[in-house]
């Protein structure tokens, strides 16, 4: 069996080589042996950066790093067969194209021996709720279900210190509360070491021992009797305006209608035919378990992916030439008429800057380079991202690269928003910004589709619920 981890920090610092600010400074950290503890703090305030320098993953020449840091009494690096760890983003920690195989690659790179590695495969990925054999191709995998199995990765391990970076963001509540179950049972007896970051963390507070925040300048010990705030306490949103839309396009700015798709080479459909339509002014929730197919009917609805049966159709005011098929438009087309947020918002950026991603999309459909700019401006002030302007998006903490995702959505004003879990990542501050922001745009005649699991978002704001 594992020995649980100590992870010690005395005035740890980093900074990311394209910034003048620290992501960190002055961290002093204690975890004892089997330890369970909960991290939390306001999004871009250095979690996911700590847990990248516990895991020994910042490159000296991509990060300064300074202080004391060890694990087990080594250095990061040095302990990583120690370690399990589930990343914000899934997709960078999946190496295979089967499941099963993914799990078991660590497995096989730690020397376990041969006869063990299926029986553990399996246990780990029972333990996660996964609803699928061994072959199951890792790029069939919706967000939800690759962080599953990287966790299952995880797990299999055995590890001394296990770090969990918003390991249920992207769960339905069911899938949740498998993902907990399953981590309570993987550190039930202390031989594993447990750091977890969760704004969703609530749900944590039985499990874990302590919390700490982390904030300018440090962390900061909550006592026994923290607990998160609400974060819909004080929101106040303009209302819907849910306008005449055009009859001759069932009554929506975009509709799916028995829209469906089947990739290509397998025969089960990633999304089964289905009716949806998104009318002007109103904010349209689509919702249900993971591996549903909610973000397979959000690329059709964006016209970023035609249909395989079925069709999706656009309102005539938005026709192009004629024609109604989003997914038949030119890019520049689109994206003055569609503006989309992906699962995984870094696949969207183009440039080296934030402020040159804001600017881009203005400045390909035609806006002029002082529009522009007062565009990227007003909507990086808007969404606290005004320090990072001149950053590189890939160093954003995910809430933040969630943030300007949907800020380049926003830049060139479409009629239309399709957004995939657009909350993601966020403290109770930027949640309510990000809520607001979207209710305005419902209020100025938007059609607003947003595809999450977050239940306060779909209360908060939806005027329509579609479950899959």
């Amino acid at each position: 069996m594992p020995a649980p981890a100590t992870v010690r920090a005395r005035g740890l610092a980093v900074r990311h080589a394209s910034r003048r600010a620290w992501a960190l400074t002055g961290v002093d950290l204690d975890v004892a042996p089997g330890e369970r503890v909960l991290v939390t703090g306001a999004s871009g305030a250095g979690k996911s950066t700590l847990f990248a320098v516990l895991a020994g993953l910042l490159d000296p020449e991509a990060a300064e790093v300074t202080g004391e840091l060890t694990v087990d009494g080594l250095a990061p690096a040095d302990a990583r067969d120690r370690l399990g760890l589930l990343l914000q983003d899934p997709d960078s920690q999946l190496v295979m194209t089967r499941a099963g195989d993914d799990v078991a690659f660590g497995l096989e790179n730690a020397g376990v021996p041969a006869a063990e590695i299926w029986p553990r495969v399996d246990a780990a990925l029972a333990a996660v709720g996964w609803r699928y054999g061994r072959d199951r191709a890792t790029q069939m995998l919706s967000g939800g279900e690759k962080q599953r199995l990287v966790l299952a990765g995880a797990l299999a391990r055995r590890p001394g210190l296990l770090l969990l970076d918003e390991p249920t963001a992207q769960l339905d509540p069911t899938g949740s509360d498998v993902v907990r179950t399953s981590v309570a049972r993987a550190v039930a007896d202390r031989d594993t070491t447990l750091l977890v970051v969760d704004h969703d963390a609530a749900p944590w507070l039985p499990l874990v021992d302590r919390v700490v925040e982390v904030v300018d300048g440090g962390l900061v010990a909550h006592g026994p009797t923290w607990t998160p705030a609400s974060r819909t306490t004080g929101l106040l949103l303009p209302p819907a305006w849910i306008r005449s839309p055009d009859p001759r396009c069932g009554g929506a700015l975009v509709a799916a209608e028995g829209a469906g798709y089947t990739h290509r080479g397998t025969t089960t459909p990633a999304l089964a035919p289905t009716d949806l339509g998104l009318p002007a002014g109103a904010v349209t929730a689509v919702t249900g378990a993971n591996g549903t197919g909610k973000s397979t009917l959000a690329l059709l609805l964006a016209g970023l992916r035609g249909p395989t049966v079925g069709r999706v159709r656009a309102a005539q005011e938005l026709a192009v030439r004629g024609e109604r098929a989003p997914h038949r438009w030119r890019a520049g087309e689109l994206v003055t008429r569609i503006g989309t947020v992906f699962q995984q918002p870094e696949h969207q950026f183009l440039t080296g800057r934030l402020r040159d991603e804001l600017e881009l999309g203005p400045l390909r459909s035609g806006s002029g380079s002082t529009a522009a700019r007062a565009r990227a401006e007003e909507l990086l002030e808007r969404l606290g991202l005004a320090p990072f302007a001149d950053a590189n998006p890939f160093t954003l903490s995910g809430g933040q690269q969630r943030r300007l995702s949907v800020a380049t959505a926003l830049a060139t004003a479409p009629r239309v928003l399709v957004l995939d879990e657009p909350t993601f990542g966020q403290d109770a501050a930027t949640w309510r910004e990000l809520v607001t922001l979207l209710a305005e745009q419902r209020a100025a005649g938007c059609a607003v589709c947003v595809v999450t699991h977050d239940r306060d978002l779909v209360d908060s704001l939806a005027d329509g619920e579609h479950p899959l």
